[in-house]
């Protein structure tokens, strides 16, 4: 039902706009992910996992500064993998640098239950050329089993 949802928003947001540019682009950087581990009576300590991620974007442009971007990215932390589907809102608020956010739906292969969770994430990106940027990104968890996680990385368009 979600996906579905997704998918019919996706479609329609480019049936509204087609006039306006649609990107395509591919991502991938250093992912460093946070997990809160209770430590006796000592209280929660925070480990950090580092890893990688590679995916692709596409980009629906609404107006010359605003655009919806929709990505698909997989993510790997030694033993712990899953899949992170951000859909965002972007603005440009100034010259090359955008602020983004977004709902975050993430499917998380090796847990035995509760597998989907839905976090939040905020970013920014810089275009150093039209086909090239820099980004950074932080994805929120709501729940303890699915960790924050900050992104840095590089993006190109196709």
């Amino acid at each position: 039902m979600r996906f579905n949802l997704l998918l019919f928003f996706c479609i329609s947001t480019f049936t509204m706009h087609s006039q306006n540019e649609v990107n395509f682009g591919v991502k991938g950087g250093l992912n460093l992910t946070f997990f809160n581990v209770e430590e006796a009576n000592f209280g929660a300590n925070t480990e950090t996992e580092t890893g990688f991620y590679l995916g692709a974007c596409t980009e629906f442009e609404i107006n010359e500064t605003f655009s919806l971007q929709p990505e698909v990215l997989y993510i790997g932390l030694s033993d712990f993998k899953f899949i992170n589907a951000p859909i965002y809102a972007k603005y440009e608020v100034a010259n090359n640098f955008n602020l983004l956010a977004g709902p975050s739906l993430n499917y998380f292969f090796d847990f035995f239950s509760s597998k989907f969770k839905v976090r939040a994430d905020i970013s920014a990106s810089y275009n150093i050329t039209p086909s090239l940027d820099a980004h950074m990104k932080y994805t929120i968890g709501f729940e303890e089993i699915a960790p924050n996680g900050l992104f840095i990385g590089m993006g190109l368009v196709l």
